[in-house]
């Protein structure tokens, strides 16, 4: 019997039917045909809060995750994180960073950290873990290379796939978007991702 792999992507644009977006549609229809099972939370559409910094979530020791304080739509989020095999983690570059609503879910990660009052820095609880594979994806003005060098768009999106106890098997990195108000992914681009998606199934 065949296990279908699950796969949540996590869509940080702000903009429908940009690059991102068809960046990520572009890899589902892929991983589809290829037998996974392909979930896409658009996080501009996921109404959460700002972590409130309080670390509450963050004192109780071992490897099961902290509980929020804030009662909303993050932990049915977690929830999904933690049933999934497999990650698209996806922002565009905004200002050389990931966009403010992915910022604002990556704070919300604090839950799998393990730092009390009196230690220097945050332990991991999925250090630990059978490490789950992770895809990335981001595009910008500049040139793809350059973005990845010189933006953090790429270190957060790593960051945030450590945190969730994922591996990055391959980063997409879409450049020189900027010059149309309607851009639509490049051919060269869908030819990568064919390849590209695979590493996930």
């Amino acid at each position: 019997m065949t296990i279908m792999i699950k796969v949540l992507a996590i869509n940080g644009s702000y903009r429908d039917d940009g690059i991102t977006d068809q960046s990520i549609e572009a890899l589902a229809k892929v991983l589809e045909l290829n037998g996974a099972k392909v979930e896409i939370v658009l996080l501009r559409e996921y109404p959460i809060e700002f972590c409130l910094n309080c670390r509450a979530c963050t004192q109780q020791p071992g490897e099961t995750l902290g509980e929020c304080v804030i009662h909303d739509r993050m932990q049915e989020l977690i929830e999904k994180i933690e049933s999934a095999d497999s990650y698209i983690l996806a922002a565009p570059t905004n200002f050389g960073s990931v966009t403010s609503i992915f910022k604002r879910f990556m704070e919300r990660l604090a839950v799998y950290a393990y730092w009390p009052w009196d230690m220097n820095g945050p332990q991991f609880r999925k250090a630990r873990a059978p490490k789950k594979k992770a895809l990335l994806v981001s595009s910008c003005a500049a040139p793809g290379a350059l973005g990845r060098c010189f933006f953090g768009t790429s270190k957060q999106l790593k960051m945030t796939a450590k945190t969730i106890g994922a591996e990055v098997v391959g980063t997409l990195f879409t450049g020189m978007i900027a010059k149309q108000q309607h851009p639509k992914l490049p051919e060269r681009v869908r030819t990568r991702i064919k390849a590209f998606a695979k590493r996930l199934v």
